[in-house]
């Protein structure tokens, strides 16, 4: 069941130039879900998140959220849905005069929250993203990590369904960054969140995503299941992404030789999905077939709880037999394609 919708949108900023930044965008985000939006600076990505609270509004084209059309809302009811949307932001938006305990509970002050209910949520929040310690220090004391970790306590404190983070990674160092995603799969998990997720790195995607859409220039030009787009990729956009984290191209020092092979070859991309090693496949091929094999590159990833491989192997043997090969790789349940070296 969808939870947010976007229906044939499109959005214009007029000025001394007309910026076209989102066009004819539709998609739905199902109920918890942690879907990702990526694409690079520019392609819109930010603007169509922001129609999800109504900090923008669309040119042409509806918004829904819990099925109710943000056009059709009036503000006393647009800022009663904004208490069920949490956002989250890559410089974190702290009040560096204000205490972390100040922070997080700003949101509920503002709705006119009794105190000792404030007291008790705050505290829970604080357990929750690891910072208890922390209530009476500021902003300018916490590492990057932290702060990040106290805007998103801020943005759970009125017990949001949806929650925004538009690259809300972006300003931290790796093993920070595996902490906060980790942390927002598990809002996702444990709070039953829907999370939407701004971002331009594939990593993030692979790591708490289920589903993703990819766009370019203010359009969505693939969407789908993550480890769908990972691993079949459609759009030039998508490849690229995707070619950024997967390297399955064959090793340049390589190139050389292989131009040099002479007799009957061929060089496939084999997708091997939910197997934790290559050996048996290469290990049958070998042995049933008259072939030789050579593994060029071998990459293993974890996407979606499914682990998926590719190898780029270069077959030698008479036709026929590479052939077999072929209807064997088809028959074990996995996927090739034929890869050509460009002179």
């Amino acid at each position: 069941m969808s939870i947010i919708r976007f229906e044939h949108l499109s959005k214009t900023f007029e000025g001394k130039t007309k910026v076209t930044a989102l066009k004819d965008v539709s998609l739905e985000i199902d109920e918890g879900d942690i879907y990702g939006i990526i694409g690079y600076s520019g392609a819109g990505k930010s603007t169509l998140v922001r129609m999800i609270n109504a900090l923008e509004t669309p040119t042409e084209g509806k918004v829904f959220v819990e099925d109710q059309e943000l056009g059709q809302m009036s503000e006393a009811q647009l800022r009663q849905l904004r208490k069920s949307i949490g956002m989250i932001f890559q410089q974190f938006n702290l009040l560096n005069s204000k205490t972390i305990y100040d922070n997080v509970a700003l949101p509920l002050k503002l709705n006119g929250v009794g105190k000792a209910d404030i007291e008790k949520r705050v505290m829970e929040l604080l357990s929750f993203v690891g910072l208890e310690s922390k209530r009476d220090a500021h902003p300018d004391q916490l590492s990057g990590g932290q702060k990040q970790r106290v805007g998103i306590a801020r943005a759970l404190a009125t017990k949001p369904r949806i929650l925004l983070c538009d690259e809300a990674t972006s300003a931290l160092d790796p093993k920070t960054t595996e902490s906060i995603l980790d942390l927002l799969k598990q809002i996702n998990e444990n709070l039953g969140v829907t999370v939407v997720v701004i971002t331009h790195e594939m990593n993030v995607i692979r790591r708490i995503c289920n589903k993703v859409a990819v766009m370019d220039y203010g359009k969505i030009v693939e969407a789908g299941h993550v480890v769908d787009v990972f691993t079949n990729p459609r759009s030039a956009i998508a490849k690229e992404f995707v070619g950024n984290l997967i390297h399955d191209e064959i090793p340049a020092p390589l190139l050389p030789g292989l131009k040099e092979t002479t007799g009957p070859h061929k060089i496939l991309r084999i997708k091997l999905t939910n197997h934790e090693k290559t050996e048996p496949l290469l290990w049958e091929l070998n042995t049933r077939f008259q072939v030789k094999t050579n593994i060029l590159y071998c990459t293993i990833n974890v996407i979606e709880g499914v682990i998926i491989g590719i190898m780029l192997v270069l077959f030698e043997g008479t036709d026929e037999e590479i052939e077999k090969c072929e209807k064997h790789i088809v028959e074990s349940g996995e996927e090739y394609e034929e890869v050509t070296i460009n002179d």
